[in-house]
């Protein structure tokens, strides 16, 4: 829990009484490698904090293939960016692909927090809009580059992540086929 709390300090101040109050709502979850914390077409439950793990957002296309938009490390909020207060059915897969833990809270109790918490809506905004901003960036730097180029720069981004996830997340992450990513990969070692 102190995670989430130092996480929260960084953006914001919060007194005593409402670090207790976020306490007192917050659960602990644990997802195993394959689980989901998020899946299209059901109701979500929960926005939290991811404390430990590594989590992929992707979609299915119009041919079954799962796409994978972008991965979710440690010290991460999740939220329904544009509607974090109301239960909504997600647009996106969030699966855990490493084993994780969070700090969870329902909808419910978390709105209820934002109600009583002063200042806890603008230190929300002000993660979501660094969230952004990370994964525009992220997103941005493959654009237009070749496949070398790509998988370089998602090394540099994803630094401690490579090792640790399938290949062929990776390979869908950035666009390609997982024969090319392992050519690439042959090809700068």
């Amino acid at each position: 829990m102190s995670e989430f709390i130092n996480f929260l300090l960084q953006f914001g101040n919060l007194s005593q009484q409402e670090i207790q109050l976020i306490k007192d709502k917050a659960k602990n979850l644990e997802l195993e490698k394959g689980d989901y914390f998020w899946e299209t077409g059901r109701n979500s439950k929960y926005v939290g904090f991811l404390v430990e793990g590594i989590l992929r957002v992707y979609n299915d296309n119009d041919k079954g293939d799962e796409i994978t938009h972008y991965f979710v490390e440690k010290n991460h909020w999740l939220s329904d960016w544009d509607n974090p207060d109301k239960s909504s059915t997600p647009i996106a897969n969030l699966q855990a692909i490493t084993n994780c833990s969070f700090i969870v809270f329902l909808k419910k109790d978390w709105n209820g927090i934002l109600q009583s918490v002063s200042g806890l809506n603008d230190i929300i905004q002000k993660i979501i809009i660094r969230h952004k901003s990370e994964k525009l960036e992220r997103r941005s730097s493959l654009i237009a580059r070749n496949t070398t180029e790509r998988y370089l720069s998602f090394i540099k981004h994803y630094p401690n992540m490579v090792n640790r996830i399938p290949l062929s997340y990776v390979a869908s992450y950035l666009g390609m086929k997982q024969p090319s990513l392992s050519r690439v990969r042959k090809s700068i070692r």
